[in-house]
């Protein structure tokens, strides 16, 4: 029997970054577990990492780069030489058309599994001049840095690891995607409720968060805006507001007033379908609290509004003042990133963009966000000048993820060139020509430091304690694999292409990029250090605990604000109070009669968004289509049977389900499942791909373009054929 060595290490799967136990034999990882010991995580870890164990091992595992051959089969190719004809034929484009005829599309994993991809990505595209970088942020939650644009910054954290009174949490569901308080996903809760705090969540959906929640409003999807506008109302119509905050760090507290005084609770209660007493009890409940938090999430991002949404979450805690003052020691300062003293002040609204570039289609430009990632089939089919003619996909997978599939695909087929990085032949891995084979998470070093920057991106997301972790890599690819970092990919291809890189670290400083040796195959050890070079805690001091340490020293308070500091926040921006003002005329989806019920996204705990080589055994590979048990005796539909989803773009088979926990009228499944268009007509297999019932250019933010990606008008009809 071989003998097994269990090695210290973190997960990679997702932003929670579990510190656990890598069990190796043979030089294969054969389980992973918790790491016990932690304070903070104690010894927890989700199937999604568990069951990541088997993608080390697959048969089915990418381990050599591949190039498509002309009658469409793909061949292995060294990578090295794959690296040289994909910069032969990228040069060729570029000298042709530009660099703006090149795109690259950056997915989730690319930050989350080593720390230097980040920056080689940013490096990357910069050093070829073209402004064609596109990534998930604009489809997720885009409303963040946008709203936060608007709204101005406090320059010291928000209260959401102080012991806060009060938690809202709206169109999130952090105990299922684990977005928000990192470790031990239940733990801020349980604080909480130790404590006598109270949760209050908005979601249609009765989910895993909400069963704990206070006060749950649920209500209809894509009515957080006029919510929050009404618990905004009464906090102001009660005097609940910190007006000591107020008058010395906030600007447009009475353009707010005005602007949420048609959002009475009666209204509110009337439009949304919950009732006026619990809204007007959540408000106080947040009024009332010395310190509480708010933060939204996907569903909320999605369901149209989302900057608008994330604004008034960031109105509420301003107008309660609910973000750490002078003197108070900050429970949890970052420890691989900034090293920067918080000040209790505000950075005054900001530019969206400074000189952002503009796109051909639908009047968009980038934003805070980045550029729109739903233009970005547009930006491809679209003839003429400035046309994307070849495009480089890492850590994600385009030709699911992206809404509107149907035009995605037909975009990515008509590429001069298209390269995907990536460990297994998804879809996207399908269309490419070069397929080049990456390596996964516990075959290279990383850190938890990109874990640290969420809390600096958006409320309610971090650590409670200032704990950092380094992890070497902990085990070798399988013989003969010829497999390759992102960042390394990135870092050999532009000196193929005579390119001089510049490096930005975690921490920025406002200083030059560092210019990098573009001599040999790249140095992860001296690029690890450039990343976070100005930290709080030297990577050279987290390196000596293999297994993660709290560093409380030395200790972070909030400094007062600096003599004649002029900047304010502002709750009353004349752009945003106008889209709530809009919103007064918009409560009627003119497609409600033809496409009576919504469909809303939903998280699943056992994938990642989407299934891969990983799935757990023993769960299903489809999504179910989530119905109110009352909407599939209406419908005469059975649970496990096959339905006819419709929107006004497309129509796609789904397998039924009945769920309780679905608000009437509303049906819910997972994005990012099916496969190609035409190859997937076996949905319990491949399961619905919701993209196709999306249009990209009909219903979409301004700002991001992020098209209605939930809360999509849809009918539906009975098939039957159970599986």
């Amino acid at each position: 029997m071989a003998t097994v060595e269990r090695k210290p290490s973190f997960c990679r799967v997702c932003q929670n970054f579990c510190p656990v136990d890598v069990h190796i034999a043979d030089g294969a990882v054969q389980r992973i577990t918790g790491a016990a010991g932690n304070e903070i995580y104690r010894g927890y870890t989700c199937v999604k990492g568990r069951s990541h164990v088997a993608l080390y091992n697959h048969p089915e595992r990418v381990l050599h780069s591949l190039k498509k051959l002309p009658d469409g089969r793909f061949a292995r190719i060294p990578t090295v030489d794959a690296i040289d004809e994909i910069a032969t034929r990228l040069s060729a484009v570029i000298d042709r058309e530009g660099p703006r005829a090149f795109a690259l599309f950056m997915g989730t994993y690319v930050p989350f599994e080593n720390p230097i991809n980040l920056s080689m990505v940013a490096s990357f595209i910069r050093a070829v001049g073209s402004p064609m970088l596109f990534t998930t942020s604009t489809i997720d939650q885009p409303g963040k840095p946008i709203a936060k644009s608007f709204h101005g910054a406090w320059m010291a954290p928000s209260q959401a690891f102080s012991d806060p009174d009060v938690a809202l949490v709206v169109g999130s569901n952090p105990l299922v995607s684990l977005v928000g308080p990192a470790g031990f996903p239940m733990s801020s809760i349980r604080k909480l409720e130790a404590r006598g705090g109270h949760l209050i969540v908005l979601d249609p959906r009765k989910t895993e968060t909400a069963k704990r929640a206070s006060i749950h409003l649920q209500l209809k999807p894509g009515e957080d805006a006029a919510v929050l506008a009404g618990m905004i109302r009464v906090i102001i119509d009660e005097d609940l507001a910190d007006h000591e905050f107020i008058a010395e760090n906030v600007d447009g507290y009475e353009r707010l007033r005005a602007a949420v005084a048609p959002f009475t609770p009666e209204y509110v209660a009337r439009r949304a379908g919950i009732d006026a007493a619990d809204l007007t009890a959540a408000a106080r409940l947040i009024g009332s609290a010395p310190r509480g938090y708010g933060a939204s999430g996907t569903g909320a991002n999605m369901s149209g509004h989302g900057p608008l949404v994330e604004y008034l979450v960031l109105c509420l805690s301003s107008i309660r003042g609910h973000w750490t003052r002078a003197g108070e020691r900050l429970p949890s300062p970052s420890v691989l990133t900034s090293a920067a003293e918080p000040r209790a002040q505000a950075r005054p609204p900001f530019p969206d963009v400074e000189n952002p570039e503009k796109l051909r289609v639908r009047g968009l430009t980038a934003s805070r966000a980045g550029m729109p990632t739903s233009a970005l089939a547009d930006e491809i089919l679209t003839p003429g000048a400035g046309q994307v003619r070849a495009m480089i996909s890492t850590g994600a997978n385009p030709a699911k993820c992206i809404p509107d599939q149907l035009k995605v695909v037909d975009a990515l087929r008509s590429l001069e060139l298209l390269v995907q990085v990536d460990v297994q032949m998804s879809p996207t891995a399908r269309l490419a020509d070069y397929v080049i084979a990456a390596r996964l998470p516990y075959e290279m070093p990383g850190t938890n430091g990109f874990m640290q920057r969420m809390a600096e991106y958006t409320v309610g997301a971090g650590l409670p304690e200032p704990f950092g972790q380094y992890t070497d890599a902990v085990v070798e690819p399988p013989p003969g694999a010829d497999v390759i970092e992102q960042w390394r990919f990135f870092y050999l291809l532009a000196q193929r292409l005579g390119l001089e890189l510049t490096f930005d670290g975690l921490v920025p400083d406002g200083s030059e990029p560092t210019p990098l040796d573009m001599d040999g195959a790249g140095d992860a050890g001296a690029l690890m250090e450039i990343v976070h070079a100005g930290s709080r805690i030297p990577l050279e001091e987290v390196r000596k605990h293999p297994q993660g340490a709290l560093f409380p020293e030395p200790a972070v308070f909030v400094a007062p604000k600096e003599a004649g500091w002029t900047g304010r926040l502002d709750v009353g921006n004349e752009t945003m109070m106008g889209d709530l003002a809009a919103t007064l005329t918009s409560a009627r989806d003119p497609e409600d009669e033809a496409f009576p019920l919504r469909l809303l996204s939903r998280r699943l705990p056992y994938v990642m968004n989407s299934p891969t080589l990983a799935a757990p055994p023993g769960k299903p590979a489809h999504n179910r289509a989530n119905f109110h048990p009352g909407d599939l005796a209406a419908l005469g539909i059975a649970a496990g049977t096959l339905v006819e989803i419709r929107s006004p773009r497309a129509a796609v088979v789904a397998v039924a389900d009945s769920d309780p926990t679905m608000r009437p009228g509303t049906v819910s499944m997972t994005h990012s499942f099916g496969d190609l268009p035409g190859e997937d007509d076996d949905v319990w297999r491949h399961g619905t791909s919701i993209g196709r019932l999306i249009a990209d250019d009909v219903a979409f933010d301004p700002y991001s373009g992020q098209p209605r990606m939930s809360n999509i008008p849809i009918r539906v009809t009975a098939l039957g054929g159970a599986g």
